[in-house]
């Protein structure tokens, strides 16, 4: 039996980075209470997979985020199939660890590409369905965009200028009946985090931060309370429930986290000049290497046909 089922009978949901994680599980729960789920993502036998333990129709389309064609290909090609859009889940993320100094250029830019350019990107080409629908826009952000962290500067700028954007987005399309809401994350149960961990200064930075942010939590309950926030178009999605306090303190994070995060940074200083930064340190968790993958052949491709 469809957990909760019916809820979201006949509407068309479109998740970016529906492979694994927030968005493969978004997917799924998405689907258990009606909904058709258009799948958008890198990783084409992983989408297959999941549109295989899906409940309702599905269509799911290889595409990278960042590019502007390829996503409205997907947004015309999911309105002929399915008929309209009413929900879009802008989900898709990267990230990487390390000091800025010495960082990998192309994988803190790519970081940014993908987590702010891509929701810009994903917008774009479906506010033309969401307006007809009076649809309903979901950026995934983070506890990330609330506070900033050392070793964290790219993920941090990223989804503060995500948070941003659908702030401004909203102001811009709701006369139209669209609606926008941000979803704010915690420290979440999935490859992404896993992969940071791998880091030993990141894992031991994160378990030293104050109760309850330096937990890992469940990724179920987390996605329950996205999928919730989407039934009622909320403005604003706390994933965890702590998180809706952090807004009226977050004025006096950037202070806070200065002075406890440079007595740390202080403290693992030794630690750090001895690691190998630059080229090699590069996307965290199997999500960043798939995206590494993804755009390493189309490197190779556009190799070829210059050849």
């Amino acid at each position: 039996m469809r957990e909760q089922a019916g809820r979201l009978d006949g509407r068309v949901a479109v998740v970016t980075g529906a492979a694994r994680g927030v968005g493969e599980l978004l997917a799924r729960k998405l689907s258990a209470r009606g909904a058709t789920v258009v799948l958008v993502g890198l990783e084409a036998d992983e989408l297959k997979a999941v549109a295989g333990r899906l409940h309702t129709a599905c269509g799911h389309w290889y595409a990278d985020v960042t590019d502007d064609a390829a996503m409205a290909r997907v947004a015309e090609e999911a309105v002929e199939r399915f008929g309209k859009v009413d929900i879009v889940v802008a989900n898709a993320g990267v990230a990487t660890g390390g000091p800025v100094e010495g960082s990998d250029p192309e994988a803190w830019r790519r970081v940014i590409e993908v987590n702010l350019i891509g929701a810009a990107v994903t917008a774009r080409a479906f506010l033309p369905a969401l307006r007809r629908s009076r649809g309903y826009f979901l950026q995934i952000a983070s506890l990330a965009a609330i506070t900033p962290a050392p070793m964290m500067s790219a993920y941090c700028a990223s989804k503060s200028g995500a948070e941003a954007f659908a702030h401004c987005l909203r102001a811009e399309v709701a006369h139209q009946g669209v609606r926008v809401g941000v979803g704010y994350l915690s420290w979440t149960d999935t490859d992404m985090v896993r992969g940071a961990d791998r880091d030993d200064v990141l894992r031991e930075l994160r378990r030293r931060l104050p109760w309850p942010a330096n937990r890992t939590y469940p990724l179920g309950p987390a996605v329950d309370r996205l999928v919730a926030g989407i039934e009622r178009r909320s403005p604003h999605v706390y994933a965890q429930w702590w998180l809706r306090g952090t807004q009226s303190v977050r004025g006096c994070l950037p202070g806070v986290i200065a002075t406890v995060g440079g007595r740390e940074m202080r403290r693992l200083a030794p630690r750090l000049a001895g690691r190998a930064h630059g080229p090699g340190q590069g996307l965290v968790g199997a999500g960043g290497a798939a995206d590494e993958a993804a755009r390493g052949g189309a490197r190779s491709r556009v190799d070829t046909e210059r050849n």
